[in-house]
This record gives C-alpha cells, sequence and structure tokens, in this order.
C-alpha cells in the first residue's frame, strides 16, 4: 500500500498526457478520419506497442541505476519534475491559444495492416520528447527501495491505457464531428493538463523518496 499513491500517480499522469493532441494522436485522428476507422485502430495498436516499449526500456534503465548508484534517484527527480513543469507551461500556453488541431492523414502510398500498425509504433519510438516524458512518468511511481512488481505494475498500466485510448481515439475521431467538439474543448482539456502537470512536477521535485 505504500507504492499505491505513487502508481496512481503515474497512470493519472501517462492518462492525462496523452488527452494532449501530439504527433500519435493527430495520426490516429486524422487517418480515422481520412481513411477508415480500421486503420485508425491498427495505427493506435502500434502507438500502444511504442508506449510498451518506452515503459519497459525506462523501468529497466532506471532499475539499473538505482541499483548501482542510489543518489541517481534525485537526478532523475529533479530531470522528470522539471520536465513536468515544461509541459504545464506548454499546455497553459494552449489552452490560452485559439488554434485549431491539425490532423495527419497518413494516406501516402498503400499500406497493409502491418504497415500501420508499423507507422504508429515508428511515431511513437521515434518522438524525440518520449524518453523524458516516460522518465517523468516512472519517476512518479518508482521510488529507491521499490520492488521489482512496482514497475511492472507501472509499464503493465499504462500499456493498458495506451491500448484502450488510443483505440477509443480511433473510435471517436472516425467522424468529423468529434473533431468539432474536441476542438471546441480543448482549450479547458489543456487548462486541466497543465494544472495537473505542476502539481506533479512540483511534487516530484520535492519529494525526498
Amino acid at each position: 500500500m505504500d507504492y499505491l499513491p505513487g502508481i496512481l500517480l503515474a497512470y493519472s499522469a501517462f492518462l492525462l498526457s496523452i488527452m494532449s493532441p501530439g504527433p500519435n494522436i493527430l495520426a490516429i485522428i486524422g487517418t480515422s478520419m481520412s481513411i477508415g476507422r480500421m486503420e485508425g485502430f491498427l495505427l493506435a495498436l502500434g502507438v500502444a506497442a511504442g508506449s510498451l516499449c518506452w515503459a519497459s526500456l525506462t523501468v529497466t534503465g532506471l532499475s539499473a541505476l538505482l541499483a548501482a548508484y542510489a543518489s541517481v534517484l534525485t537526478i532523475i527527480k529533479i530531470v522528470g519534475g522539471l520536465f513536468l513543469l515544461w509541459l504545464a507551461f506548454k499546455s497553459m500556453r494552449s489552452a490560452m491559444s485559439s488554434y485549431d488541431i491539425e490532423t495527419i492523414a497518413l494516406s501516402n502510398g498503400k499500406r497493409g495492416a502491418f504497415g500501420y500498425f508499423l507507422r504508429g509504433l515508428t511515431i511513437q519510438m521515434t518522438n524525440p520528447k518520449a524518453a523524458l516524458a516516460w522518465i517523468a512518468v516512472i519517476s512518479l511511481g518508482l521510488q529507491g527501495n521499490a520492488p521489482i512488481w512496482v514497475g511492472l505494475s507501472i509499464v503493465a498500466g499504462t500499456a493498458v491505457l495506451s491500448a484502450v485510448i488510443h483505440c477509443l481515439y480511433a473510435l471517436a475521431f472516425s467522424t468529423e464531428i468529434m473533431v468539432r467538439i474536441y476542438g471546441k474543448a480543448r482549450r479547458g482539456i489543456q487548462g486541466v493538463l497543465g494544472a495537473f502537470f505542476c502539481f506533479a512536477g512540483i511534487k516530484l521535485l520535492t519529494s525526498r523518496s
């Protein structure tokens, strides 16, 4: 039970982070709208597989570092906390702007089922911000003396959340009306995200364990 609040906070940070449209979300939305729901699902599953890879690599790397150098946790928490505060700033700035989201349809050339899956995996794995994002998420739930099941719980939970939420994006945004609804709610969503990222960043920076 001592590790449960951190695990839940890591889940919450990940869940809210994928509510903010990045390259992966915009590709799923655009593909679902312009090409088809099934193609959007396949792309979403590829993105979810990429999330699983990033989570596994991050947990494995951080666990190895902490096992060898316990003091590294402080540096990791500082990096993760500052990144969360940067996300808070970006979300707040987005909430105050009036731009509309621009979707990305992956319609260039013919792609089979595996092609869309592979494209989703590639988009997620080549995202330059992914490493810092996962360090921040994992650091929220991974303490210096945490047993291995804590890291595995974070990996498994975020993998399930990624698959479910990204597939829901493909389902919901296979109709253009959902894009308009999301566009109207975007500023409020970004404001909530900014507040949460600020809270999570401060909590990570002030954490002693």
